[in-house]
């Protein structure tokens, strides 16, 4: 069994990012790259980062992409739905169903909109990164460009259907996972199993 790594850096305005590595080849990835870039880079010890990852467009989860990369030389990417909205840019703009390999591990892409028209999460074996389309007993802050409804689904059709031990690591606050979101958060009401 590979071993994966995972840090979480807290940046401004509590926007979590994560330091994800296959500890056997010494790769790994970065997603929702913070301010300050500093600290997210103080973490990473020697790590080659295949690639930079935005959950969405959003300032706070971008903010430090372009220093990351250049500390890195990473391949940057997100939707191509939120580099239009936010006018954002990436190395390559990423679709549901992309695998982006790092060491013995892939990063599943799975498109889920509503927080942003080209917000994503990410799926590494069983931690699914969500940004803002899920936290922990709840969904992030409504943003101008944000759909509720089409979020609502994005959860139900997609985040719901993962196993029940799937961890999940928020855009912002705790560390939770999908069990304990179906049993207690309100987002889930409408898909209790």
């Amino acid at each position: 069994m590979q071993k994966l790594g995972i840090v979480k850096v807290k940046g401004e305005h509590d926007v979590n990012a994560y330091v994800v590595s296959c500890a056997a080849s010494g790769q790994g990835v970065v997603i929702d790259p913070i301010e300050p870039p500093d600290k997210l880079l103080g973490q990473l010890g020697g790590l080659k980062v295949r690639w930079v990852l935005a959950t969405h467009g959003h300032p706070g989860h971008m903010a430090g992409k372009d220093a990351v990369k250049a500390a890195t030389g990473a391949t940057t990417a997100m939707h191509v739905a939120d580099a239009k909205a936010f006018l954002r840019s990436a190395d390559r703009y990423l679709v549901e169903g992309d695998e982006l390999e790092f060491g013995s591990f892939a990063v599943r892409v799975i498109h889920t909109p509503g927080h942003s028209p080209g917000s994503l999460c990410f799926l590494v074996a069983n931690h699914l990164f969500t940004g803002d389309t899920l936290l922990a007993g709840g969904i992030g802050k409504e943003r101008p460009g944000a759909d509720l409804r089409q979020q609502l689904v994005s959860i139900g059709t997609k985040v719901a259907r993962l196993p029940l031990n799937t961890a999940i690591y928020p855009g912002h606050g705790p560390v939770t996972n999908l069990e304990n979101e179906l049993r207690t958060s309100p987002v889930f009401q409408p898909v209790r199993r």
